[in-house]
């Protein structure tokens, strides 16, 4: 028996269901599939007395998962979608701090009955480096939705920063609370234009 197993192979030579499975580090480890109902698995060398999985729905466009080479790789993003905007902040408010947390990604095969044919197995190891979140414009009478991402990267640092949506005062003193940096911000973004300190006198 290699690193996959012999019966996960020849499951894979035909037509079979793949069971993607994520574990980050936090405390308490986050342990997610994505699949519909919640999983009793281990996970190969993490979890060596099996553990719940919790379900997590379609993982929607599957990132490419690339290895550290030369100092550089990619940051990839594992995406939820159509989570309605309420559960979504209480997701956000609740999960513990994530960056430089190792992620593992793993998989096995489903059988008939979409049973998991062996435990996880693990082929990726990156560091989760901070979660993201994006609402689609919706039109009148369409249920808003939102979708919540981890932004992750292989090897030992992370490369990439939160990026912000919007400057405001608010924003700006939660980081600095004496900073008055944007404090005019509110007035620009109507048009108006804001008299600005004359410090050569």
């Amino acid at each position: 028996m290699g690193w996959v197993p012999d019966d996960v192979i020849e499951a894979m030579r035909g037509s079979h269901e793949l069971g993607l499975f994520l574990r980050v580090d936090t405390d308490p480890p986050l342990r997610l599939w994505f699949g519909v109902n919640d999983v009793p698995i281990g996970f190969d060398g993490i979890d060596p007395n099996g553990t719940v999985y919790l379900g997590g729905g379609q993982l929607i466009g599957i990132p490419s998962l690339e290895v550290l080479v030369n100092g550089t790789s990619d940051a990839v993003d594992f995406t939820v979608s159509g989570i309605d905007p309420a559960t979504g902040n209480r997701m956000l408010e609740s999960i513990p701090p994530v960056r430089g947390k190792l992620v593992q990604m793993g998989l096995t095969t489903l059988d008939q009955y979409y049973q998991p044919m062996t435990d996880v197995i693990p082929i990726w190891t990156g560091t989760a480096s901070h979660p993201k979140e994006a609402r689609a414009p919706i039109q009148a009478g369409e249920t808003a939705t939102l979708s919540l991402s981890l932004a992750v990267v292989a090897g030992e640092n992370t490369r990439s920063r939160a990026a912000r949506t919007f400057w405001s005062d608010a924003h700006q003193k939660a980081l600095s609370p004496t900073d008055d940096f944007c404090k005019q911000a509110a007035r620009l973004a109507r048009g108006v234009d804001p008299v600005w300190p004359n410090f050569s006198s």
